[in-house]
């Protein structure tokens, strides 16, 4: 080993802590990308084996329109066509209170069909009891994990709310596949005859689709041309495969949103290693600076803090490694939750690893060690033997670099903000841009803090008297030191204030929506196992027996359906409106005054924004849906606001509904009441009215607002634990640079000390130094945050989502921002301030 290499790892081997506090920089931003990234991973990779394990082999699929198929199709596939492969399919949602937390999916499925396609249901061995299937009412299999964790067995019963409705479903069977791809796509799944899954989520004769599994080549072409000429208007064949791309497709906007998030992290980690860094090079200045007189070439040297930096980087991204792991298995259960919130249903039980995942967390953190300790490393190589002897020649070139730094960042802050401007929907070119204008900021930190430290110091002179004055001076002459541990927590904070204004904005957005949307006093509805999204059909009886209430003035009905459009699946919604219904909408294009007659007696339907935002439709267009009399187009009548459905939602009377579809049902049910009722007594007589075994959600108003919220702030506890996060790995830069500083001032406080400065003084000296970084930090992270909130509501919000959302800045931004830096700084200094007032003036200046 060489004399450099020995003297390198001595150094590393004397300085544990600084050491310590650089690698776990690294390993929590490598953790937080990790996590996020295995969270994302995993929820895709369930819904995708789950629906791969229920697609089976089939080769293409035959989907319906909205009210589904004839299962007389299946026939006429076989026999008129001559598919050999053909398998009917029935789909819906159930819950069971003896699987808490999980939404389980109902397939419904012939077993004398099922060979071609998914043989582990079609009897043997390993398969079911196809007898018992088709003979027991309701008869039904499990996976046998999804047993276990209910607690039953054959023989038993899983009790399932389907539509408001308890039904016991006698298990005939428990399904124990030797393919581990299968039992894992089986774990969500309640699988029963085609019938009696049909009866149990209310479509009698009707199925959700046919699998097919079509031979390749001409013969198969030939196939997809006859098929196509026998399919109703409203059906579709389509590939296998082609339906989960694109739901999976629909939560990218979400992945990359929460996948750009966590880079932050990384990034407060490479501030950190850049302080660290540098650090290690001043420390040892005098020692390079004598190796550099003995003969070290510059390259020797540069190599050298490189490997160092290697090092960290290396067990950084090791350690960042498995906290990401620890971390996303909690991660993954708020990223799913979100997912079945929002878009779809999907059951991940555990978290997935993908090599690939964790290899591209160790190539990010040593990549960032390395680009962090570049600019350290050719400082180290490049300056000559006498000036790096001298502590002062680093920090009078860090005092020269301040305007050409700020400089620099303005050049990127405009090239970013440039970016920004251009008309693309590519949330890969929004987030450049936001990456820049921050990055851009932070590069404009240290002009910022020579400027707020020069006005504070006449304050800080008045209230600290000499302390306060050193203290506002160090700060300055130790710039190299101080800039990057400011800077690191300014873009912490700023995120922080910048995340927390989108979050409020977006809230108070949804406040102000849900009190002008939600018209109606009471809201009647089945549960549904998707909290963002009502579900089922309400008995005719009871929609009756309810609009009949006394208490009742006026009622709105709603019918929820969802249709399959080109790039992907759309709601559609028939509604039949109270006069006092109509004032819910406000629209963004188009007016009440022209758009209500023509959505009333017009066919034309209201589209919401989002909707509009994607597929560029506006008033005077046109929307194309299949029905069963053929492809129909229906004028758009209007643009409203809407944020209840991030894919969505066509709006039609429900006189135009019922001109096309052939489907009486409502969903839910808006009843305004007689001024003067008494809340609690009707609510109890509506309640008095619900059939026996039937549950229903009888809401007020306010409690439907409550629960929306309620979803509203689940949705976004994955942000504030990124938030969080982000500001833990800044706490600790600031940590490591305070940690930094007290060994570089060791001499100069021993000098102090000898001269008579107490130990109480030296804290209070550090104390206030940090402070002072703190306010520093706070008070340029306000503006930073301000236009990072600007750039997330109006530019990166829009193209992710297509929601206008109004922003809402309090008074308490800036409070918060000051208290969040000034707190987190005075806290990362205590340990370094009580080591400093224990300075040894004897130890500090031996060797003088």
């Amino acid at each position: 080993m060489s004399l450099l290499r020995r003297a390198s790892v001595r150094h590393l081997l004397r300085h544990p802590a600084q050491v310590g506090l650089s690698v776990l920089g690294v390993a929590l931003g490598v953790a937080v990308v990790v996590s996020i990234d295995l969270a994302i991973q995993s929820a895709r990779v369930g819904f995708r084996v789950s629906a791969e394990t229920v697609a089976g082999r089939a080769t293409h699929h035959v989907s319906g329109g909205l009210e589904g198929l004839d299962e007389s199709l299946l026939a006429r596939l076989r026999v008129d066509v001559g598919v050999e492969a053909a398998a009917p399919v029935v789909e819906g949602l159930a819950s069971a209170d003896a699987l808490p937390g999980m939404a389980l999916r109902v397939v419904g499925v012939d077993p004398f069909s099922e060979g071609p396609f998914r043989p582990y249901l079609a009897g043997g061995p390993a398969g079911l009891d196809v007898g018992a299937l088709i003979t027991t009412a309701y008869g039904a299999v499990v996976a046998s994990g999804t047993a276990e964790r209910a607690g039953l067995g054959a023989g038993d019963s899983l009790v399932v709310m389907v539509d408001g409705r308890r039904v016991p479903l006698p298990l005939v069977g428990v399904l124990d596949p030797a393919d581990e791809l299968a039992r894992a796509g089986l774990r969500d799944l309640v699988v029963m005859d085609v019938a009696s899954a049909q009866v149990l989520v209310g479509r009698p004769g009707r199925l959700d689709r046919i699998d097919l599994r079509l031979p390749a080549g001409p013969d198969g072409e030939e196939l997809v041309r006859r098929i196509a000429d026998v399919l109703p208007p409203d059906a579709r064949l389509e590939p296998a495969g082609t339906r989960t791309d694109t739901l999976s497709g629909m939560i990218a906007a979400f992945d990359l949103n929460l996948t750009a998030l966590s880079f932050l992290a990384l990034v407060f980690g490479m501030f950190l290693i850049y302080n660290a860094q540098t650090f290690s090079v001043v420390q040892r200045r005098e020692l390079l600076g004598g190796l550099r007189a003995l003969g070290v070439t510059r390259g020797e040297v540069l190599r050298t803090v490189l490997l160092e930096a290697a090092a960290i980087g290396v067990a950084g991204a090791a350690l960042g490694v498995g906290l990401g792991v620890l971390l996303g298995r909690g991660l993954v259960r708020m990223v799913t939750r979100t997912i079945n919130d929002l878009y779809f249903v999907v059951s991940v039980d555990s978290l997935v690893l993908p090599p690939e995942v964790l290899l591209k967390g160790v190539v990010m953190g040593i990549g960032a060690t390395l680009l962090a300790a570049a600019a350290p490393a050719l400082e180290a190589a490049s300056a000559p033997p006498r000036m790096a002897r001298t502590r002062s020649a680093v920090e009078d070139r860090a005092r020269r670099a301040v305007p050409r730094a700020a400089a620099a960042g303005a050049v990127m802050a405009v090239a970013g903000g440039a970016l920004l401007l251009v008309p693309t929907r590519s949330l890969v070119v929004s987030f450049a841009g936001l990456f820049m204008v921050l990055l851009g900021m932070a590069l404009g930190t240290p002009l910022g803090t020579v400027v707020l430290v020069r006005w504070t110091r006449p304050l800080l002179a008045r209230g600290a008297g000499i302390l306060g004055t050193m203290a506002s001076r160090g700060v300055v002459t130790a710039l190299s030191r101080t800039a990057p541990a400011i800077a690191a927590l300014v873009v912490a904070v700023s995120v922080t204030v910048g995340l927390g204004i989108m979050i409020q904005s977006f809230r108070g957005t949804l406040v102000d929506w849900l009190d002008g949307t939600l018209q109606a006093d009471v809201y009647v509805s089945l549960p549904s196992v998707q909290a963002a999204r009502a579900d089922g059909t309400l008995p005719p009886g009871l929609v009756a027996a309810l609009s009949a209430h006394p208490d009742v003035m006026g009622r709105s009905t709603y019918r929820g359906v969802q249709a399959t459009l080109d790039d992907g699946p759309v709601q559609v919604v028939a509604l039949d409106l109270h006069p006092r219904g109509e004032a819910a909408f406000d629209f963004l294009e188009g007016d009440a005054g022209s758009a209500f007659p023509a959505f009333r007696e017009g066919g034309a339907v209201i589209v919401s924004e989002p909707f509009a935002f994607r597929r560029g439709v506006g008033p005077g267009d046109t929307v194309r849906l299949a029905a069963p009399g053929g492809e129909v187009a229906f004028p758009v009548a209007g643009v409203f606001y809407d944020y209840a459905a991030e894919r969505g939602v066509v709006m039609m009377s429900r006189t135009t509904y019922d001109r096309h579809w052939d489907d009486p049902g409502v969903t839910s049910l808006g009843l305004f009441l007689e001024e003067g009722a008494d809340m609690e007594r009707t609510l109890a007589g509506m309640e008095a009215l619900v059939p026996e075994g039937l549950t229903v959600s009888i809401r007020t108003n306010r409690a439907l607002r409550e629960g929306s919220l309620e979803v509203f702030d689940r949705t976004f506890q994955v942000t504030a634990v990124l938030r969080l996060l982000a500001f833990v790995v800044a706490f600790v830069g600031v940590l490591s640079a305070l940690m930094a500083l007290e060994l570089e001032r060791a001499r100069e406080l021993g000098v102090l000390r000898a001269n008579g400065l107490t130990p109480g003084q030296v804290w209070h000296l550090v104390t206030t130094q940090t402070g002072l970084m703190g306010l520093v930090a706070g008070l340029l992270a306000v503006p930073m945050g301000l236009v990072l909130a600007v750039v997330m509501i109006h530019v990166v919000n829009k193209r992710s989502f297509g929601w206008t959302l109004q922003m809402e800045v309090g008074p308490e931004v800036v409070w918060q921002a000051v208290g969040l830096a000034v707190v987190g700084a005075l806290l990362a200094g205590v340990f370094p301030a009580w080591k400093m007032s224990r300075t040894s003036p004897a130890e500090a200046l031996r060797g003088e």
